[in-house]
């Protein structure tokens, strides 16, 4: 009976665990450069049967745990915008910010602003980061091409480079810690390769790689898990009490 209660316990956390994360997708759905979380879970078998010959207990069973969450790095799709201050990345590449709590933060999103001083600024996150620290754009116009030169024109109305966005390379398989909704950092991460095809698109936003539809149905099915591992707890409360009954008539 108590393993019952086990199961049914573990099962409904696990489950409740599953529909927050999912609900946290679907909330930042629509927050630009957003990347999808999944929950990982694992058994343990093996220490289970380790402690059942040292315990010589009979049988044994898996527990299943939440063992971490994956943050999937799919390219999301782009929103045209037209406006100077939105940038898209296509390429597994990272914008760097200069996070407020002193470390360089990885983003893909691209929706900035100036600042009162005129630095180019991820709202509430920190200023974007060029080859030559941060990127002062004061009250010019300004141009970035597809590689990530920052241009605008000096008084003689020539185009002139002022800086190129500082951009790092994050292999779309590794693990990052993730800050907020969009910021990320990660030990994988590394300059861009010489020989890495990417693209920079201004007047474009990158949108999150959210799937409603694949959100919905598992968020539907972790639902319907959590209720049934529920029901189950009732009926072995149930069970619990009946037996309970019987043993103070005899």
């Amino acid at each position: 009976m108590n393993r019952g209660y086990y199961y049914a316990c573990n099962g409904m956390i696990l489950n409740q665990r599953r529909i927050n994360t999912i609900g946290n997708n679907l909330a930042n759905a629509s927050t630009a450069g957003y990347k999808r979380d999944t929950l990982l879970v694992d058994r343990f078998d093996e220490h289970m049967i380790l402690v059942k010959h040292r315990q010589e207990l009979s049988g044994t069973f898996a527990h299943t745990y939440v063992d971490s969450t994956y943050t999937d790095l799919e390219q999301g799709f782009f929103e045209q915008t037209d406006s100077p201050f939105d940038v898209a990345i296509w390429g597994d590449v990272y914008f760097n910010i200069a996070g407020y709590n002193g470390e360089t933060m990885l983003t893909r999103n691209g929706d900035w602003e100036l600042d009162e001083e005129g630095y180019l600024t991820l709202s509430n996150s920190g200023r974007v980061l060029g080859e030559n620290g941060e990127i002062y754009i004061g009250n010019k116009d300004f141009v970035i091409d597809v590689d990530g030169r920052i241009y605008q024109n000096n008084e003689m109305g020539e185009r002139e480079l002022i800086d190129r966005l500082a951009l790092s390379y994050i292999d779309p398989n590794s693990d990052v810690a993730k800050f907020g909704a969009n910021l990320f950092t990660s030990v994988d991460a590394q300059p861009v390769p010489e020989d890495m095809r990417f693209d920079i698109v201004q007047g474009a936003l990158e949108r999150s790689n959210i799937d409603y539809n694949y959100e919905l149905t598992m968020m539907m099915n972790a639902n319907r898990l959590f209720e049934t591992n529920s029901k189950i707890l009732q009926i072995c409360d149930g069970i619990n009490q009946g037996a309970t009954s019987l043993c103070k008539k005899v």
